[in-house]
């Protein structure tokens, strides 16, 4: 996490047309974007992919698989400590050192590579000017890449490279008006055929053991009527997903969990009472394309988290008030 000045995020930026367009084409058709969403879903493959922000670099192994039963997903970590996600359908775990499995919920504001694209995509020619670029070979495959150049300074360009036969995504990147934020890649990369799936059983019996027992507190109360919090300066686009209230771990207050999407990027408003010995770290940090800004504003604690620019968040979270139901 990086600390970054607030006064720097506020000032006057403006968006400026980077190299990554140079060779921008052609409109996308909406067809060619719904096969690309599916493709993440429907494809069986496995290979190794390189996430990048910055100087640093991490390596991770991923298996998908789909069939009548449903979709299964297995990632492992290359480097570093031990770290396991298996997905079953949409339940996820968290597979730790000591081989205990954590249940989380899967947030509907961060989709993760390759499963990028939401299903419905109509909404995101409203937001972005969807062009293709050039071909390339990338893990061996020929690869279409399209870019997604965003109508205001608000929210990142996206770059993405598809296999040209199926649709999946095999390259993206995050850019803003300074270069790359962050990229994924594969570097090997196999499709289709004879894929390991001895650890689906495994993931089975999480589910089974998981029927036994109550979920606990990652899941929240989804809220049927909207809870009078809202947000002045969310850019246009954004449109509210979903609003949960959250147990804390401490015992203390729920919290107010509000989720927006434009399609492609999301963000996330916390909203939770200020405690007297609140030792949260205020103000802005930021890990790749994720930031994160944290205020107080009289008796609560607002945090806005979101996989857009750095002032983005600043201006939601600034605008956030209550107006009562």
């Amino acid at each position: 996490m990086t600390h970054l000045l607030k006064a720097a995020v506020l000032g006057a930026l403006c968006f400026c047309m980077s190299p990554v367009y140079a060779n921008a084409g052609a409109p996308v058709d909406l067809g060619w974007l719904q096969t690309i969403a599916f493709a993440a879903h429907q494809t069986n493959f496995s290979g190794t992919f390189v996430y990048q922000h910055g100087n640093r670099v991490e390596t991770s192994r991923i298996t998908h698989v789909f069939d009548a039963k449903g979709e299964y997903e297995r990632m492992e970590s290359m480097d570093g400590p031990h770290r396991e996600v298996i997905r079953n359908g949409k339940q996820v775990w968290y597979l730790l050192d000591d081989h205990k499995a954590v249940r989380v919920a899967k947030q509907s504001d961060r989709r993760s590579f390759p499963d990028l694209l939401p299903e419905q995509v109509a909404s995101l020619n409203e937001n972005y000017l969807i062009r293709e670029a050039e071909r390339a070979r990338v893990a061996g495959y020929d690869c279409q890449a399209i870019i997604f150049q965003p109508r205001d300074g608000l929210r990142y360009a996206h770059k993405m490279w598809v296999q040209a036969d199926t649709g999946l995504m095999l390259k993206t990147l995050i850019q803003d008006e300074k270069g790359v934020v962050e990229q994924y890649a594969f570097t090997h990369l196999k499709v289709g055929g004879d894929i390991d799936r001895s650890w689906i059983a495994a993931s089975n019996a999480l589910v089974e053991a998981d029927r036994k027992v109550s979920p606990a507190g990652p899941h929240g109360q989804v809220l049927e009527e909207s809870s009078g919090w809202i947000m002045d300066a969310m850019p246009a686009g954004f449109k509210r997903v979903t609003e949960i209230r959250r147990s804390l771990r401490n015992g203390k207050q729920p919290a107010l969990h509000l989720v927006f999407s434009d399609g492609l990027a999301g963000v996330s408003v916390f909203v939770e009472a200020k405690r007297p010995d609140d030792s949260r770290t205020l103000g802005l940090t930021s890990h790749g394309a994720i930031n994160i800004y944290t205020r107080l504003m009289d008796d609560f604690c607002i945090t806005v988290v979101g996989e857009v620019p750095a002032r983005t968040v600043v201006q939601i979270a600034e605008s956030v008030r209550y107006a009562g139901k």
